[in-house]
Formats: C-alpha cells, sequence, structure tokens
C-alpha cells in the first residue's frame, strides 16, 4: 500500500552569498519574484500538490521566514479599517493552518543531505517532498503535482529532472539512466557533480524530490561527498534496488532563482504571465531592446 504525500521539507538555511548584500538582513528566499517571496511560490506549489504539513530548515537570522506565515494583527485590521479589500485578500497566500508549519535550525551548514536529515522527528516513518525555493517553476500544473501522479502509481521515491548542457555536469546531481521513455526514467544511479566526461547522462535532478523516508538512516551516518558535504544524492543512490526510482521529466520552465540572471529571467516570466502586468512588461522589454541596438 502506498502512503500518500502529506509532508514537505523546505530547506531554506543558506546565506545566500550571491545577493548580497540583498540577503545581508533578509533571506535569499524571501526576494520577492515580482510581489510573492520565494518561499510563497514554493508553500503554493506544495499545497497544490496535497501537502498539508510544512517543515522549513532554517537558520539564525532567518526567522523572518517564520514571521511571513504568521499572522500580521495590526496590518490586517488597518487594511479592514480602511476598507482595502484588495490588499486583504493579496495577504491570503501568506496565511497558512495553524499547527501545520514547523521550523527547525540547521546549526551546521553542512549540505543538503544534512538539511533534510534535521527534519527525521518531522518525517517520522511518512513520505515527504523536498522542495528547494531556488528552483522556480512555471508551468500549468505545479511540478510536484506531476510528480505526485508517478509517486501514486508506483511509489519510492521520484525527482524531477531536466537536461543540462554536457559542459554543466559540474554544477548538478546527474542521472544514470536504466531506462527512459522520454517522460518517465527508471533511474539506475546518481552521481553529484560529476566532470563531464564522468558524467552518465545529461539529465539533472532539480530541486523538487518525493523520498521514503528509510533515506534517513542512510543520512544519519552522516558520511561526506562532493564539497566535502554529506550530498542528499548519496543517500538516495543506496535506495536504488530496494525500492522504485523514478525520474520525471516534467512540464514546465525551470528559474534558477539562486543565479542573478535566472532570478531576473523569471521577474519577467512571470510578469508577462500577469493579466495586470503583461502589457506594461511588453513595453518594458521593447524600449530597452531598442536602447541595446543603438
Amino acid at each position: 500500500m502506498i502512503k500518500p504525500l502529506r509532508k514537505a521539507v523546505l530547506p531554506v538555511a543558506g546565506f545566500g552569498t550571491r545577493f548580497l548584500p540583498a540577503t545581508k538582513s533578509m533571506p535569499k528566499e524571501m526576494l520577492p519574484v515580482v510581489d510573492r517571496p520565494l518561499i510563497q511560490y514554493a508553500i503554493d506549489e506544495a499545497r497544490a500538490a496535497g501537502i498539508e504539513q510544512f517543515c522549513l530548515i532554517t537558520a539564525r537570522g532567518k526567522d523572518s521566514l517564520i514571521d511571513y506565515f504568521d499572522v500580521a494583527y495590526e496590518l490586517e485590521d488597518t487594511l479592514r479599517q480602511k476598507g482595502k479589500k484588495d490588499a486583504l485578500e493579496a495577504l491570503q497566500p501568506s496565511s497558512i493552518q495553524a499547527g501545520s508549519l514547523t521550523a527547525l535550525r540547521q546549526q551546521d551548514p553542512l549540505g543538503l543531505g544534512h538539511a533534510v536529515w534535521c527534519a527525521r522527528t518531522f518525517v517520522g516513518d511518512d513520505p515527504f517532498a523536498v522542495l528547494l525555493p531556488d528552483d522556480l517553476i512555471l508551468s500549468e500544473r505545479g511540478c510536484l503535482s506531476q510528480m505526485v501522479e508517478v509517486y501514486n502509481q508506483y511509489g519510492g521515491n521520484v525527482v524531477a529532472v531536466s537536461e543540462v548542457p554536457k559542459e554543466k555536469t559540474s554544477s548538478y546531481g546527474i542521472i544514470d539512466v536504466a531506462s527512459d521513455d522520454g517522460h518517465l526514467v527508471k533511474v539506475s544511479g546518481v552521481v553529484e557533480k560529476p566532470e563531464p566526461e564522468d558524467a552518465p547522462s545529461n539529465l539533472s535532478v532539480i530541486g523538487r524530490y518525493i523520498l521514503a523516508p528509510d533515506i534517513m538512516s542512510h543520512l544519519s551516518k552522516m558520511e561526506r561527498g562532493a564539497g566535502n558535504e554529506v550530498q542528499l544524492t548519496d543517500s538516495m543512490t543506496k535506495l536504488i534496488g530496494q525500492m522504485p526510482f523514478h525520474g520525471l521529466r516534467y512540464e514546465g520552465t525551470r528559474y534558477d532563482c539562486g543565479s542573478k540572471a535566472g532570478f531576473l529571467e523569471a521577474q519577467i516570466a512571470f510578469a508577462l504571465q500577469r493579466p495586470d502586468l503583461a502589457s506594461s512588461m511588453r513595453q518594458i522589454l521593447k524600449k530597452y531592446a531598442h536602447e541595446g541596438e543603438k
């Protein structure tokens, strides 16, 4: 029997050094794409996929991530008194059901595997999703919702995969492919950040995972991998052969909001999807395209 997926872990303890000085006093995950912070997009995607319980893996100085999902009494009361219904409605996505959000501290930055291991008590014996807010995906149907369909059919572990240029494999976890029907990939291995000549394929794992709780026993060994960190992919490979393991070529476009160029591109792409902003954004793009031609 396949257990329903109801829990999600969101590792958000990083320093966001590529966005300094903006991230000196605010978490990178609070940077807005149009008018919503990155963390909101991740939570929205998870809720749309049926997630009911959330665990933020945070660090010192990142309490504003927790505050964001709390009730802002003074603000809401002021907006209510002034009759600003649109502004009140805009706050709705930032509310979360009482008792459904947990926050845990990752005291030492020892890698993604360590961050996920910090959620072991929250996970318990249940399957869980991992969402990295840096990976923002624009799609008609959320990436995690697409993955849940695969999970509900096969169980086990499911990761979202995307093709990358061969010369960039050293920046990603790369899938070793057992079979590939163009949509669903059977995974025979995962190699963390291989050099192009050593990469088993050009299919990379992106920041969306559905994992069995069994992975925690492997993570608990704190074995160091690439970058002398506890790599999630290293423990994932130890589950291969014990249970189903699939990679999904999801429908949608991924924006790497951990990079400045990807973050700026996401602003454009998401603004163009907004009826209230699309026309203005097209005019802005035309303006600067013409200036670039001068």
